[in-house]
């Protein structure tokens, strides 16, 4: 997997800590205009992507004039336990990620910038959106390739390959080794406890909607600011029809949902992680910044 390039702009940036619900310390980085601030943005990273990806992006918004936080989920990045060399042992989830580390960080974000607040969810990132119970602070959502992950709507034969990796291959290994290696095709390394919650939504019809266990999912209805998802035409994870499985979660709101050809935005290709390249800082970029600092 390719990461994105980061792009440098006219920001100040600076890596803090900022604390969980729980006082887990996360790893974040701040960035900051040197002119007025307008708007806060907060941007929420999709599964095993470190929060260094959309150092571009932020940039970008902050030159903007947005106060823009960045951070990764406890167990990854900058948020893995110090000192330690494996996450054997560490226990935590992707519903702990939402309840403890997302609401932690919308909390942070509303008590600092009395602004209107801004959330950008890649992927995992927007799927959390409708799992927390405060994402009425919200004012605007953009969703980027977020969708119900399951594997039937991904793309063929991706959607085969996705699913034995989940099944056949990640989660014996898991079991064994105590957590999820990235080198297996994830990105960076997973808790045991995020990995399998993952795996089980993955290979079911309808991703988290189908976990009875999943309580969180009574906060979808919460939302009920302005919801824009794009999806792009050759992203094989998420397509347009999971994209939309998605946003028919929030049911107290019409979202708006955009499918982007790479062509419009003068690109080759796009797919799961190129909407946060630098090379779509006039196109793309600049249509998000527009639609996140409107005035509702």
């Amino acid at each position: 997997m390719r990461l994105p390039d980061a792009a440098p702009d006219d920001a100040f940036s600076d890596d803090i800590a900022i604390p969980a619900a729980d006082g887990f310390p996360l790893g974040a980085t701040l960035y900051l205009p040197r002119g007025a601030r307008t708007h806060a943005v907060l941007i929420n990273s999709a599964t095993a992507v470190p929060r260094k990806i959309y150092r571009g992006f932020a940039c970008y918004l902050a030159s903007r004039g947005c106060a823009v936080l960045t951070y990764d989920y406890r167990g990854t990045g900058d948020s893995r336990p110090k000192g330690t060399t494996s996450l054997r042992g560490f226990k935590t989830s992707m519903t702990d990620w939402a309840a403890l580390d997302v609401v932690a960080a919308v909390n942070w974000m509303r008590q600092r910038y009395k602004l209107p607040l801004g959330f950008v969810g890649h992927s995992f990132g927007g799927q959390a959106l409708g799992l927390i119970p405060n994402n009425a602070e919200v004012s605007r959502a953009l969703l980027v390739a977020a969708q119900a992950g399951t594997w039937r709507l991904m793309t063929p034969p991706e959607n085969y390959r996705i699913y034995a990796l989940m099944k056949f291959i990640g989660k014996p290994l898991t079991q064994v080794m105590g957590y999820a290696p990235g080198k297996i095709g994830l990105g960076l390394d997973l808790p045991k406890g995020v990995f399998t919650e993952w795996a089980d939504w993955v290979t079911s019809d309808h991703y988290f909607f189908d976990d009875r266990k999943l309580r969180a999912l009574a906060n979808f209805p919460r939302y009920r600011g302005a919801l824009r998802a794009l999806s792009f035409s050759d992203d094989p994870w998420a397509t347009r029809p999971a994209v939309e499985m998605l946003c028919a979660g929030f049911t107290s709101i019409k979202p708006d949902i955009d499918t982007i050809r790479p062509i419009e935005a003068g690109s080759d290709k796009i797919g799961h992680f190129g909407f946060f390249r630098p090379e779509h800082r006039d196109t793309l970029w600049r249509g998000a910044a527009e639609w996140l600092q409107m005035e509702d």
